[in-house]
């Protein structure tokens, strides 16, 4: 049994999320199935883009993992953030916040599908763990501005690791599978 990719998305649970980025997020999680023997998409098991992008790499047969937070390890299936599409889901005990640590933590790479100051961290949290990033933007959330503090692609000083940006999410998932892979 060959070891699995896992690519984590940080993406907003907003339970009507703007257009352009659900169609976005749809867009990257079937560009994934391409690779879905070889990946596990990872997320933090919510409502709102999440919730599409998982929905789309399931019914196309790919695995999914939710880390769900503290707050909705005991929703009802009508909340808007409970999500049907965690084949695994992990009841993490921690909070929002903090389960957004094991998400980063975990995963061979992460995307950035749009979202506010949650997804933000995530994306810092992946800088941070030296995880390869990538930022779809053109998605109408507060994460697409990243780019605009970032110097020659990085998110501090340190240049820790340089995240990728893109409108297209096709690419993201390219670039999400072929640097994960490059480390593995």
């Amino acid at each position: 049994m060959s070891k699995r990719i896992l690519i984590a998305i940080g993406a907003s649970s907003d339970p009507d999320p703007p257009l352009i980025a659900a169609d976005k997020a749809r867009r990257f999680a079937q560009a994934l199935l391409r690779y879905k023997d070889d990946v596990i998409l990872m997320s933090g098991g919510d409502g709102g883009l999440m919730r599409i992008a998982c929905r789309e790499f399931v019914e196309g047969g790919g695995l999914t993992i939710g880390i769900i937070p503290v707050e909705d390890e005991l929703i009802c299936e009508s909340h808007p953030r409970y999500s049907p599409y965690n084949v695994i889901s992990i009841l993490s005990g921690m909070t929002y916040q903090m389960r957004s640590i094991t998400l980063a933590r975990s995963c061979s790479s992460m995307v950035i599908l749009g979202g506010g100051a949650g997804t933000i961290i995530e994306a810092f949290l992946a800088y941070l763990y030296a995880k390869p990033l990538i930022i779809l933007i053109g998605t109408g959330y507060p994460s697409d501005k990243l780019r605009e503090f970032c110097e020659d692609g990085y998110l501090d000083h340190r240049r820790i690791v340089k995240a990728h940006f893109t409108e297209d999410p096709e690419e993201a998932a390219e670039l999400a599978y072929s640097l994960a892979a490059a480390r593995s």
